[in-house]
């Protein structure tokens, strides 16, 4: 297996120098040069594996044999040692429609542990086997910054810094990343917006030579590992319903930034057969108005109650519009350079025709998301976070008759209790996140300035 960059302009690379490499040199980025298909034998072989030893199942499609097998293995048991739940990710029956899948059992609550804690094993691997300094540069909304921090921090060879914008977090979410004081970590809390920081970490990924002196690697879902690392769970949750393979099974996913939903794209590109791949989002909804218009177009910001979701530019969307228009780099490259200029991409046609088949989507609104999270409290005795109640709200709004759902519940509620509380729900904080409260924070406040960034990231790099 080698990858390529969607914009065509990087030689083709292995899998470890495609993780080293995060942002493709050329501004684009990286995909297998072929998706491999899964066929529904090897399916039906796989229903009765557990996370781990599908995890490793699937990713030995991918790591040309470049990682022992047995190392590859020691790295995912130890990523999921310590998450809360013996299945990783179990799968919660709601009703004879809906079923629930909790990514949230990992270290800082929220799905993103799935990914970054077997991230952070394998840039310690290649840490020590190729001797690599890495040094982590990566922006969140909240979520990635706590479980990228958490996956790396106290690694020896390894340094992070996670942007994230100021005050426009959970505080939980907050303290997750800033009570930590390992030396290797660095919190810059910017005054601006998740897309502000994203902006700047693009910039800082695409001028080669800073990347190069400071030896920067990506954390964030522009990095293909993760993306792959969270097709696992799609397998996983379809293969835990009984008689799937007969059934209509549709996924809806809370996403901002087009990272967990293309990784479902990419396991029914493998061959898992989703019936329905659902996009909820909430009034940032630049990817439901692309889903019904055609438009990619990113709009003014808007602070909701699902803040991890408050995202109007999708890093990801350029891998989607890259098998969207058949692999083809000189027509990708030719509408991201319109998006540059015209600041929007419309398709049209068949393409659109594509994408309509591809998704649906919806754009939750705030009241509808609380009200959501009130009815399911209350009729089922099961309490979602913002986010989940977003994905609820999509899957009523588009499953049909005779089928099935799963909802991707990507946090725990005790992370957005300012949320909840709105509802009139008091709810029990985990002994983890109540003990986040009594610890100091670590943190820099700076201004939305690429030159500031740069001048912390130089003293703390070195």
């Amino acid at each position: 297996m080698e990858y390529i960059s969607t914009r065509g302009n990087v030689e083709a690379r292995g899998f470890i120098d495609t993780v080293l490499m995060g942002l493709a040199d050329d501004g684009g980025l990286m995909v297998p040069f072929k998706t491999p298909v899964i066929s529904p034998e090897t399916l039906e072989e796989w229903r009765s594996l557990s996370f781990q030893e599908l995890f490793l199942e699937i990713f030995s499609y991918y790591t040309n044999d470049e990682i022992p097998y047995e190392d590859l293995k020691e790295m995912v048991y130890t990523s999921y040692g310590n998450f809360r739940a013996p299945e990783v990710t179990p799968l919660r029956k709601i009703n004879d429609s809906l079923h629930v899948l909790e990514l949230f059992h990992g270290p800082t609550f929220a799905f993103k542990d799935v990914a970054l804690q077997f991230m952070g094993e394998l840039y310690s691997y290649i840490s020590k086997v190729r001797g690599e300094i890495i040094h982590i540069l990566g922006a969140t909304s909240g979520d990635t910054g706590a479980a990228a921090i958490q996956g790396v921090r106290g690694k020896e060879g390894i340094k992070i810094c996670i942007l994230h914008p100021h005050g426009k977090v959970s505080k939980v979410q907050e303290l997750q990343m800033t009570t930590v004081d390992d030396s290797n970590v660095l919190n810059l809390s910017v005054e601006g917006n998740f897309d502000d920081c994203q902006k700047v970490i693009k910039e800082l990924f695409a001028d080669l030579d800073f990347k190069g002196r400071y030896h920067l690697r990506a954390i964030n879902s522009i990095n293909f590992v993760r993306i792959l690392a969270q097709t696992v769970y799609y397998f996983y949750a379809y293969l835990q319903i009984e008689g799937s393979d007969e059934k209509k099974i549709n996924i809806s996913v809370p996403s901002g930034n087009f990272g967990n939903i293309f990784s479902g794209y990419l396991a029914k590109k493998m061959g898992l057969p989703i019936n329905k791949l659902i996009i909820a989002t909430n009034e940032n909804n630049i990817l439901e108005r692309f889903v019904l218009t055609g438009e990619y177009k990113p709009g003014s910001f808007t602070g909701t109650y699902s803040p991890s979701m408050d995202i109007q530019v999708a890093s990801n969307f350029e891998r989607y519009l890259y098998y969207l228009l058949d692999e083809d780099t000189v027509k990708l490259s030719a509408y991201m350079s319109q998006l540059q200029t015209d600041g929007k991409i419309t398709v049209d046609g068949e393409l659109f025709n594509q994408v309509q088949a591809d998704f649906a989507a919806l754009g939750v609104k705030n009241q509808q998301c609380l009200d959501t999270i009130g009815k399911y409290e209350q009729e089922y005795g099961y309490l979602l976070d913002p986010h989940t109640a977003c994905g609820i709200a999509a899957y009523e709004a588009f499953s049909g008759s005779g089928e099935t759902a799963i909802t991707f519940a990507t946090a725990h509620p005790a992370k957005f209790d300012e949320a909840i509380a709105l509802t009139g729900i008091k709810q029990d904080f985990p002994a983890q996140i109540s003990a986040l409260f009594e610890k100091p924070q670590h943190m820099t406040v700076v201004e939305h300035d690429k030159a500031e960034i740069v001048r912390q990231l130089q003293a703390f790099y070195g």
